[in-house]
């Protein structure tokens, strides 16, 4: 597999297993955690949930990001190379934006597999990542 593999994680279950295939495959070189805080993540919480409060879970994206990356280190081997990194941005822009700026080699991202009007009407990051990278990337689908 590729030297510098970039693997974004949401916390998700699709992510888990992106992070697992990953790990499998790769034997040598770095692997790189990437959590994309939304800015409009926060604000659509605050406008959705009048009187919900932010300490409720997490006090911010940036917190909840730090979590997220912080368990997922968990799962990783010693001894295997692995950076964690937290950028803002549109998730799918952001991941691509990052892959050409940091020479990754691969990006496998789990796919949450949304079909039909759901799929239309919230897009697909996985989707728009295989479109707009210029490295390969290995989409993970969930387990039926």
């Amino acid at each position: 597999m590729a030297t510098h593999v970039l693997v974004p994680v949401d916390g998700s279950p699709a992510a888990r297993k992106a992070l697992k295939y990953a790990i499998e495959q790769l034997s040598d070189g770095t692997l790189t955690l990437l959590y994309v805080m939304d800015p409009m993540i926060e604000f659509s919480r605050q406008q959705a949930y009048p009187g919900f409060r932010l300490d409720d879970e997490f006090k911010n994206e940036r917190e909840k990001g730090q979590h997220v990356l912080e368990s997922l280190l968990e799962t990783v081997p010693d001894g295997m190379s692995v950076e964690t990194e937290l950028e803002a941005g549109r998730p799918a822009e952001t991941i691509v934006r990052y892959a050409d700026d940091h020479d990754v080699d691969q990006i496998v991202i789990g796919s949450h597999g949304k079909r039909g009007v759901a799929r239309f009407l919230l897009g697909s990051v996985a989707e728009t990542i295989v479109r707009r990278s210029v490295v390969p990337v290995t989409v993970v689908r969930p387990t039926a």
